[in-house]
């Protein structure tokens, strides 16, 4: 997620945005002269500029949102070489790293979430402060959120809401969902918020009452969670022995599979006298921030959107990647295709 403001000098002049936490990931990465790095999610390259400030450094540039690389496009010829965009989901960052011909990088940098410069844009559908479409895709192809407000069953929608969301008033949003499409397909952002207003009653000061149901369907919709437990593996693969990986959620549900990724993975299981014994894998990270990082006080002010932030990292050892699959670190929901193929 991205803040707004001026990054300062750095390399390719001043960004439009900063990311949250950006000097403090950045210092977790550990960036060298000659070290590969990858932006998984790119968006104004604000990490990516704060890594090229370091002479020789290189950066492998990755977002979905095809506007983010094509924006990013000047930076990258101001590099000298030195940044690569490319336009992809981070789940596939290993074959994209693949097509440049690089195997292994020294660090890789998540900056989950939706950005501000998507936020501020009607027509993408993801506030519920301005009046859009409601589409809220990251990319440009898949379901829209508008598909599953109008194919999601009552049960569908309110697990979605609840779940992703974490709204107590899910099953009666669900419910007022599915009446008022009965009548007339909801297709944007204002007649979503409003329908959901009326529900949700909250006071003067307090967040709007759509956020959470907004923030469910985005999530949902660019099937946000399973990329996340997709692209921590693929990172476990493609990082060298010493190489750092460091991540910056903003949702508690992405911050939990972050923590249970890197705790099965960095810390041996705990050992009873009361239990044989059993030989664990080996560990393939060195767990470098024991307790997330959050933002202080000055940059929570600046940027209201910092409040929630949280910043965990940690080093690869030179263990074999594991195998298994990351099924266990996502919560129980119907999958997208299920929810939309089924009835398109």
């Amino acid at each position: 997620m991205m803040m707004g403001g001026d990054s300062g000098a750095v390399a390719g002049g001043l960004a439009r945005h900063i990311p949250v936490l950006a000097g403090r990931a950045v210092d977790w990465l550990g960036v060298h002269a000659g070290g590969v790095y990858l932006d998984a999610t790119f968006g104004a390259g604000g990490y990516t500029r704060a890594i090229l400030a370091t002479p020789g450094a290189r950066v492998i540039g990755i977002d979905r949102d095809d506007r983010a690389t094509a924006a990013g496009a000047a930076l990258a010829e101001q590099s000298q070489r030195r940044l690569v965009l490319a336009s992809g989901r981070f789940s596939d960052l290993q074959t994209i790293l693949a097509t440049h011909g690089i195997a292994a990088v020294d660090g890789v940098v998540f900056d989950l979430g939706v950005s501000s410069m998507q936020l501020d844009e009607a027509e993408r559908g993801f506030s519920f402060r301005l009046e859009g479409p409601l589409d809220m895709r990251m990319g440009r192809d898949g379901p829209s959120a508008a598909d599953v407000v109008a194919r999601a069953s009552e049960r569908e929608l309110a697990a979605i809401i609840a779940t992703l969301g974490e709204e107590r008033h899910a099953r009666s949003i669900a419910r007022a969902i599915v009446k008022s499409r009965e009548a007339q397909p909801i297709m944007t952002t204002r007649a979503l918020a409003d329908l959901v207003a009326a529900i949700v009653r909250s006071r003067p000061g307090l967040i709007h009452p759509a956020t959470r149901t907004f923030q469910a369907l985005r999530i949902f919709v660019n099937e946000e969670l399973n990329e996340l437990a997709d692209g921590l593996a693929a990172a476990e693969r493609v990082l060298r022995p010493s190489g750092r990986l460091v991540v910056v959620a903003f949702h508690s549900l992405e911050d939990r599979i972050v923590k249970t990724f890197l705790t099965e993975r960095g810390r041996a299981p705990a050992s009873s006298r009361h239990r044989p014994q059993v030989a664990s894998a080996p560990l393939t990270f060195r767990l470098l921030t024991r307790r997330p990082e959050t933002p202080d006080e000055a940059e929570i002010t600046t940027n209201p959107r910092a409040r929630s932030a949280k910043l965990r990292a940690a080093e690869r050892t030179d263990a074999p990647a594991r195998p298994e699959a990351n099924e266990t670190l996502l919560p129980r929901l119907p999958s997208l295709a299920d929810v939309v193929g089924s009835r398109a």
